[in-house]
């Protein structure tokens, strides 16, 4: 449910008469007049709290000649509930923190090169891209443990076929150490960091 539903939801609820009148439906279907009576109201009051609710989906409303029935549309008011409890207590903070620039760049960059299957459809031109891409990559490695060259092959094939290239963008970017066709990873304070590039 979307915030502007939830305060709507909330709105509604938020006038005694109104929650007097969700009590009232409670037990049924009621007609205008009884319920102007029960809460000691004139009829047009009734029919403004009335459409209130009505306008959020609380309640649903059929006319029988000169009479209107009212009754409650429990769907909605459970869902009303649960979406606001969902929403304070679960994404709430998560979806009022502004996305940082960095954020969104690199959710772009391993949406628009990294297909589903998790291979990089293209080595990225630009570099602040690049780097993210090859930190993505190399983050699945494990730190502390010696690869030869051939076990790094094998780990860049799935994402990308020129393994070479890719092998060396590692060392460049100081993701990597090499010695003797030995292969670790270095500690993250000394990669490239794309957050740094300008």
């Amino acid at each position: 449910m979307q915030l502007d539903k939830i305060v709507a939801y909330h709105k509604a609820l938020s006038d005694p008469t109104r929650l007097r009148i969700l009590l009232l439906l409670s037990r049924g279907e009621v007609h205008g007049h009884a319920l102007a009576e029960k809460l000691n109201l004139s009829q047009p009051t009734v029919t403004h709290h009335a459409a209130k609710l009505r306008e959020a989906a609380l309640i649903q409303e059929r006319r029988d000649k000169n009479t209107v029935y009212f009754k409650l549309n429990p769907e909605f008011i459970q869902s009303g509930s649960e979406a606001s409890l969902k929403f304070i207590f679960a994404k709430g903070v998560e979806e009022m923190e502004e996305v940082s620039p960095e954020h969104s760049l690199k959710e772009s960059v391993l949406r628009n090169f990294f297909a589903k299957d998790g291979r990089l459809r293209q080595i990225p031109a630009q570099y602040k891209k690049k780097l993210i891409a090859l930190q993505y990559m190399v983050e699945k490695l494990e730190p502390g443990v010696v690869y030869s060259e051939k076990e790094i092959n094998e780990f860049i094939k799935p994402f990308h076929e020129d393994y070479a290239t890719i092998r060396r963008e590692f060392i460049m970017h100081q993701f990597m150490y090499r010695e003797n066709e030995r292969y670790e990873l270095n500690p993250p304070e000394l990669w490239t960091h794309w957050e740094n590039v300008k």
